[in-house]
């Protein structure tokens, strides 16, 4: 499960044995059950958490009482609500596991450790949260720009390994479209084939 972390930080900073051995002794392992909650909307979050194993969804509810999907975290991405674990106020989102699974988890506390003590881990930090902006931007162009069948198609190609671990529920949710909606465009898909 460490050694996810330590291949997954590898990619974007060298650390020296000494440093990886110190930062990755700043995390708690978790476990986590299918449909088990680790942040609850309302609730500060206090953790950034490092998938190594499983899924899990991030999501709002609106208004309406419509789950809206952020986004999906499998192995070796990376899960918390910025917002709420950046400025310790309610989150207004929901954590929740799709599978059984285990995460990492770092708090706010530790992270400010790490920054103080491992300069190369504000790099790593700075990357990621870059990485996570540049994603975002995509899916807010894709949003207004793009019809329900090109984004379905393009998630579809874009994340592979999450496509087959979704429901069709779960997948419209994250393209903002009702369950039945998705289910037209599939057909339409499969009438094309």
């Amino acid at each position: 499960m460490y050694q996810l972390l330590c291949d997954h930080i590898e990619q974007h900073v060298h650390l020296t044995e000494a440093e990886l051995s110190g930062f990755t002794t700043l995390f708690e392992l978790k476990n986590v059950s299918k449909k088990q909650i680790l942040l609850k909307a309302g609730e500060v979050c206090r953790f950034e958490g490092f998938v190594t194993k499983g899924m899990f969804r991030v999501y709002h509810i609106d208004k309406n009482a419509a789950e809206q999907i952020l986004y999906f975290a499998i192995e070796n991405w990376w899960i918390t609500d910025i917002d709420s674990f950046t400025n310790e106020r309610p989150s207004q989102l929901f954590i929740e596991a799709i599978e059984d699974s285990e995460v990492l988890l770092i708090s706010k506390k530790n992270k400010e450790f790490a920054y103080a003590n491992l300069p190369k881990i504000e790099k790593l930090f700075r990357v990621m949260t870059q990485k996570t902006h540049v994603a975002l931007q995509r899916r807010m162009i894709d949003n207004l720009g793009k019809t329900a069948d090109q984004r379905y198609a393009e998630f579809i190609e874009r994340y592979p390994q999450l496509f087959r671990r979704l429901s069709n529920l779960q997948i419209a949710a994250y393209l903002g479209i009702s369950h039945e909606f998705l289910s037209k465009i599939r057909n339409k898909i499969a009438h094309k084939k």
